[in-house]
């Protein structure tokens, strides 16, 4: 099992990585941040992305949609969004977020790599 710090060290692995961030979507807090821009700030990214993470909880709830989120991509003219809720008893109302450059990142490979990072994550 892999601490936050690991964890957000891991996720800046994954090719085109230019932030990542560990939020808590029920207070909007990002509980660890890594990486970044001038123009990306992080806690901010992880505030904001809490909105779209109850908003589709709440859309999945109006439509009786019994499934988990696996994860939400947001795709931008030259960037990924990636948000992925963890789904583990202690993980309940965190998620992985990470943004990617578009022209070095392998989406396939991020979210598998996204989805390693969480099997292994304690939080």
């Amino acid at each position: 099992m892999a601490d936050m710090d690991a964890s957000l060290k891991e996720i800046m692995q994954i090719d085109g990585a230019i932030g990542a961030a560990v939020a808590d979507y029920t207070s909007g807090m990002a509980l660890g941040t890594i990486g970044g821009t001038k123009d990306l700030d992080l806690a901010v990214a992880a505030a904001g992305n809490t909105d779209v993470v109850r908003a589709k909880l709440r859309a999945m709830e109006m439509l009786n949609i019994k499934e988990a989120i696996e994860d939400i991509l947001i795709t931008l003219d030259t960037q990924y969004h990636m948000i992925r809720p963890l789904s583990g008893r202690q993980g309940k109302g965190l998620f992985l977020y990470v943004a990617l450059l578009k022209t070095r990142a392998n989406l396939a490979m991020a979210r598998h790599q996204l989805r390693q990072v969480e099997e292994n994550l304690d939080v």
